[in-house]
């Protein structure tokens, strides 16, 4: 499985600790700012991107999410869901 895992610090232990599990288990993981996310709405293909990096192949995404970008953090957690990828 390819995993996301959404988070602004990835030396928080939650977060190493997350990534650890899931490399235990065989899954391919990345970490990313979803602060540095960015939604493109195209016409009939939603796309996420990270800088010049289109976000595909994913099968599940973890969101750590705080309360200070609550709002900007469900918008592309429903970007990840308008692509068929599982949230927690």
């Amino acid at each position: 499985m390819k995993i996301a895992i959404l988070s602004r610090n990835t030396n928080l232990y939650s977060t190493k600790r997350l990534v650890e599990a899931c490399k235990e288990r065989g899954h391919e993981v990345r970490v990313f700012d979803h602060t540095k996310l960015y939604i493109v709405n195209e016409s009939q293909e939603p796309a996420l991107y990270y800088g010049n990096e289109k976000l595909e192949g994913f099968n599940a995404v973890i969101p750590r999410i705080g309360a200070s970008v609550t709002f900007y953090g469900a918008a592309i957690i429903r970007q990840f869901e308008m692509m068929k990828v599982f949230s927690t």
